[in-house]
């Protein structure tokens, strides 16, 4: 069962206000499909500048920004009250999970006292989205935005993930990993983003494979989950917390390598070109249906196998119910599953 051609509906794009969220964003709202387009963003006047920024480019009077920080439960549990309280909205058919962050000058916590990049990159995006479970108007998508640099058969140049359990990364004072005091804090940071970037993965595969066993996805009225690889990108303010010189080298660095990163096989683009891509998933006619998938820019690709391993994804999901809060009637998947052994 399709969307009927013109119909209003709306999509919430996380870290919607700048790079890629943004060139999203700007596509989507540019579709001509009746789009009303809401950016979740932290800083409410950034946010307010972006959407007025999408509106005049694209002739799209609905695009308008909500207050959303990822970095606090709270925020996120706010953010989805006022979703569900706005009779304006049009239906919500689609979510896009792409703000995130990198922390490479030491370790920051969340408002509840988790690591930030685990913290903001999946604890928030975890909830929000099964706290919009029961907005989603079916059939819809959810797109997870990853990385190929969670793929240690990549040649990214960033340090491979190390899954330890979801408790190790939400709290790595608790859980001190041997192999990382040798690291210094900038490869610790990394090396917390690319394993988020797994973490990111691995739930959207986890989503995808509950909300079919649990029938609140059906063939008829399917909410289709899928991951996202936008490719090595420069000057989207992912490497904000990079020192001057470091985020001026990767920015200026990639922009004019980008031609040796391709001959090496390094997934490389730019935000516009990835936003385009991410928008794809959300508005192509094509893809109803698709679930369950790894898509690096405009092609399915496979991700990485660690990715697939259904029981570490099995304890990331319930691990992180237990640490964001999450009641059974809070979403319309079931709060947990039987336990598969995991232990980690």
């Amino acid at each position: 069962m399709g969307i009927e051609s013109g119909a209003r509906r709306s999509v919430i794009v996380t870290g919607g206000n700048s790079g890629l969220g943004y060139e999203c964003a700007r596509a989507i709202s540019g579709s001509g499909s009746g789009w009303h387009v809401v950016l979740a963003v932290r800083d409410a006047e950034k946010g307010g500048r972006a959407a007025r920024g999408v509106s005049e480019e694209t002739g799209n009077p609905g695009v308008e920004a909500m207050a959303l920080d990822l970095a606090s439960l709270a925020s996120v549990r706010s953010f989805a009250r006022e979703v569900a309280s706005r009779d304006d909205l049009p239906p919500l058919k689609a979510v896009v999970c792409n703000a995130g962050l990198q922390v490479v000058a030491g370790t920051s916590y969340t408002d509840e006292g988790f690591e930030t990049t685990f913290g903001v990159n999946h604890l928030g995006h975890f909830l929000l989205v099964n706290l919009l479970l029961k907005e989603l108007s079916a059939p819809a998508r959810v797109v997870v935005v990853s990385s190929g640099t969670h793929d240690p058969g990549r040649r990214t140049g960033m340090p491979v993930p190390r899954y330890r359990g979801a408790e190790a990364l939400a709290y790595p004072e608790r859980h001190p990993n041997p192999d990382e005091t040798s690291e210094g804090p900038g490869v610790v940071g990394r090396r917390r983003y690319t394993t988020s970037k797994l973490c990111n993965a691995m739930f959207a595969y986890e989503l995808d494979r509950r909300l079919r066993s649990e029938g609140v996805s059906t063939p008829e009225r399917p909410i289709c989950v899928n991951a996202f690889d936008p490719g090595a990108m420069p000057n989207t303010g992912l490497t904000r917390d990079y020192g001057p010189l470091a985020r001026f080298a990767w920015d200026k660095g990639l922009t004019l390598l980008l031609p040796v990163f391709r001959r090496l096989g390094v997934a490389t683009s730019t935000p516009e070109v990835s936003g385009r891509a991410l928008a794809r998933l959300v508005t192509d006619p094509a893809l109803e249906g698709v679930s369950g998938r790894y898509f690096e820019i405009n092609e399915e690709a496979r991700s990485s196998e660690e990715s697939y391993d259904e029981r570490k994804a099995a304890e990331l999901w319930e691990t992180s119910v237990r640490l964001v809060g999450l009641r059974p009637e809070e979403t319309p998947s079931r709060a947990a599953m039987a336990k598969r052994g995991a232990s980690y």
